[in-house]
């Protein structure tokens, strides 16, 4: 069935408005796709698969792939990552490939921070076939957009101790522009253009027993044109194995979350989540679920001494 144009441009509306990259509900296990100088930070080879889909059941909504892969490099300081993340809602889809790399500098005993940098590009393409379009005749449809490359510069900066943890950064500093059209004036114009998205994340672990440890963490995003998007977290990590958890994410959505480590390389994880706006109240979709696969290398002697639990 043809996607509806008027179904297109109410989920860009709301999805596109409130954000332009991807959503994540389980930010705290994909940090690196958004922040650059986390690249490296788990202290040995890490890589993190996650598939999202949102509003299940709505014709056309997004859906998401993300994988990434990171480690550190010796004993440089540095460390170095690459991911691939496919976006995708009602007739465009977006490939993003970027490689990142970090330094990080000791502040004290048992703190760091890094600095990050990320490059890549992502690949735009739109077929406008999947519309039903009110006024075939109307330029701006009658050509589709076939892999559109456009650059990339993101920048980071993350501090972590045995404890906490905080980032900034901005994965994408360029605004580029899509879906050039021309108008009667000779010159150009376009119907949409990327927005700078700025991240805060925060973290702390407490130990409530030997058993029993209280992961409470934060994502807030803030993007020119929409309101600021607060997400927080509570998660419960039962010896250290079994992770149990909810969300908010302010005047949006509520979340439910469980990790499961299955043994020193494999951790997965779920996350589902309700819609609390009006779409939430419709029978169109049936809210949103988040899986992910994390697999870890490491030495053993390096997982009893820096154990990390972000």
């Amino acid at each position: 069935m043809k996607f509806s144009i008027s179904i297109f441009l109410l989920l860009v509306g709301l999805s596109g408005m409130a954000q332009q990259d991807a959503q994540y509900t389980q930010y705290m296990y994909n940090t690196v796709a958004i922040n650059p100088a986390y690249a490296g930070n788990r202290g040995m080879l890490s890589a993190v698969a996650l598939h999202r889909s949102q509003w299940v059941g709505l014709d056309g909504a997004p859906e998401t792939q993300s994988i990434s892969v990171h480690s550190p490099i010796g004993f440089s300081g540095l460390g170095l990552g690459i991911s691939v993340v496919n976006d995708k809602i009602g007739p465009s889809s977006e490939t993003y490939f970027n490689g990142d790399i970090s330094y990080t500098i000791e502040t004290g005993v048992e703190s760091k921070l890094s600095f990050g940098l990320k490059l890549g590009g992502h690949v735009l393409d739109v077929n406008f076939n999947e519309l039903n379009i009110f006024n075939p005749s109307d330029g701006a449809f009658q050509e589709n957009v076939d892999n559109k490359i456009s650059p990339n510069v993101g920048t980071g900066i993350y501090f972590h101790s045995d404890k906490f943890y905080a980032g900034l950064s901005a994965p994408n500093l360029l605004r580029n522009e899509h879906f050039e059209e021309s108008n009667n004036t000779n010159s150009s114009s376009y119907i949409a253009a990327e927005r700078i998205h700025y991240y805060l994340t925060a973290g702390y672990v407490f130990d409530i027993n030997p058993s029993l440890k209280f992961k409470p963490s934060t994502m807030l995003k803030a993007v020119s044109g929409a309101p600021l998007q607060v997400d927080v977290t509570a998660n419960f990590l039962i010896s250290e194995k079994l992770t149990l958890g909810a969300a908010y994410r302010l005047d949006a959505a509520v979340s439910g979350l469980i990790g499961y480590q299955v043994n020193d390389q494999f951790q997965v994880g779920f996350a589902y989540d309700r819609e609390t706006t009006e779409l939430g109240n419709t029978t169109y979709q049936d809210g949103s679920f988040e899986v992910f696969l994390r697999f870890e290398l490491f030495r053993s002697y390096d997982r009893l001494l820096t154990p990390r639990f972000f």
